[in-house]
């Protein structure tokens, strides 16, 4: 467990102010889980980082890396083989690394969603032989599924060095 002397008050940063629309709640909650769960890996010290600290051998590192392959399997078609492969970063991926290709996914993610206007049309999807999930359902599901993992990372990185809040 940390030492007692790194913990103190947490330091939260409040949900977002979002406009009135559907989409631009959606939307701006959905950018504050991202960089909320990418403020909590970037910086986190080697090699702690990569080290399971539950039975099912999850780490920060490998959170971070899923959430990167959901971004790219949901909003810009990508095929991923095995699901349970994204939760581990390559031993030579950095932290910086895993960091700036989760930024460039949600990057390139948020432009495919710049170009839909329509919440309950499909998403532009390249991935042959799938149907593409309405927006408003990818929206919601990439929310969702940051949320659970910014969850994990909040209590993963506090075990680590005591570091808290989003």
């Amino acid at each position: 467990m940390p030492p007692a002397t790194r913990r103190g008050r947490r330091r939260d940063t409040p949900p977002p102010r979002t406009g009135s629309s559907e989409a631009e709640t959606l939307r701006g909650f959905l950018d504050y889980l991202r960089a909320s769960v990418a403020g909590k890996v970037d910086g986190a010290p080697e090699p702690q980082v990569r080290t399971a600290a539950v039975a099912s051998g999850t780490n920060l590192l490998g959170l971070l890396h899923h959430l990167t392959q959901v971004e790219r399997a949901l909003f810009l078609g990508a095929e991923v083989r095995d699901w349970q492969a994204t939760f581990r970063a390559a031993p030579e991926d950095s932290v910086a690394d895993v960091v700036a290709r989760y930024r460039e996914a949600v990057e390139r993610a948020n432009a495919v969603l710049d170009a839909c206007t329509d919440l309950a049309a499909p998403l532009p999807r390249h991935a042959p032989g799938k149907s593409a999930p309405s927006v408003r359902w990818a929206l919601t599901h990439m929310t969702e599924e940051t949320a659970r993992h910014a969850g994990h990372a909040d209590i993963l990185r506090e075990l680590i060095d005591g570091v808290t809040g989003r």
